[in-house]
């Protein structure tokens, strides 16, 4: 999500810019408001200002699917009727979070919301953020659904993601997954796409390792991936304090693009941690940059934040 402001205002034209770049780098779908569209740190209006602005200006050009997760069944179809009314195709919903009503109410929330939102609904099972697991034994009950036609799966786990595919067979529904450095092997075990942050960053290698999948170049497929890996696996786990969101939003202005700062109580990307992002963009073959620029500088000779505190209040007397 593009900000100005110190992150206090979405950057409007600099977020429709970026998804006439994402559609002309050919990815198949878009999600509006997912964790790296700092859903989480979002105002309710501005929520809503994103998909009113953000869907009539994708206009059909790809199908198009809006986070509506609330913690409220009434609040959860209010939002995803909203997104349905601009034109979403399909909605993706967390179970209910930090009261959670427990298994019987997570399976009548999901039941409900479909019940009443005409559109395709994607579960969204990320345990470890929400604090509610979407078992096997549930989505077996929930892909009964009609309009469930698909569940993001963010557990890291390549068995359960294989299990979920067996699962799907004969019904309505597929699995997503959402663990990025999963992403060839998930596409293999079964999974039919990718809900993938770090798409913001690469779409063209991404668009071009599922459709190398998609046409069984398997072996052209990890050679592809053996240079996207890195950045992939960096951003979902590392050692230098550098969260998703903001490892991903700063990488992504890094390739050129414009993003701005991050939405407090996130926080800005350290200068040690910025090497290690160029490092790892630096292998992609599209959307790299030139390692020739990087230079390595302790964090502790660094100080960004205070050389740049002091230079504003004319420290450099």
């Amino acid at each position: 999500m593009p900000m100005s402001d110190a992150g206090e205002s979405i950057d409007e034209p600099a977020l429709l810019d970026h998804l006439d770049w994402l559609i002309d780098a050919g990815v198949h779908a878009l999600l509006v408001l997912s964790g790296t569209g700092e859903y989480a740190y979002l105002r309710p209006e501005e929520r809503r200002r994103v998909v009113e602005i953000a869907l009539p200006h994708i206009d059909g050009r790809v199908p198009v699917m809006v986070q509506t997760s609330e913690m409220s069944l009434t609040d959860t179809v209010d939002t995803s009727l909203h997104a349905v009314d601009h034109g979403a195709d399909a909605v993706m919903v967390l179970p209910p979070w930090l009261e959670s009503p427990f298994e019987r109410g997570v399976l009548y929330h999901y039941e409900h919301v479909a019940k009443r939102v005409p559109s395709d609904i994607v579960l969204y099972n990320t345990p470890a953020a929400s604090g509610v697991e979407i078992t096997p034994a549930m989505y077996r009950q929930l892909v009964a659904i009609d309009n469930v036609r698909y569940m993001k799966d963010s557990q890291g786990d390549l068995a359960r993601i294989q299990k979920l595919a067996a699962i799907s067979e004969g019904t309505n529904a597929s699995v997503l997954c959402g663990v990025d450095p999963l992403a060839p092997f998930a596409l293999m075990g079964g999974a039919v796409g990718m809900i993938w942050g770090c798409a913001n960053i690469m779409p063209h290698e991404c668009v071009q390792l599922v459709e190398h999948i998609e046409d069984g170049r398997l072996a052209e497929a990890l050679e592809l991936w053996q240079d996207m890996w890195p950045i992939n696996a960096f951003m979902w786990e590392n050692e230098l304090d550098v969260g998703f969101l903001p490892g991903v939003k700063t990488a992504t202005e890094m390739i050129g693009r414009q993003m701005g700062p991050v939405r407090r109580p996130q926080m800005p990307v350290t200068g040690s941690a910025r090497l290690a992002i160029e490092a790892g963009l630096s292998t992609l073959p599209i959307n790299g940059v030139d390692r020739s620029r990087l230079k390595w500088r302790a964090w502790e000779d660094e100080q960004d934040w205070l050389v740049k505190r002091t230079e504003a209040l004319g420290g450099e007397r």
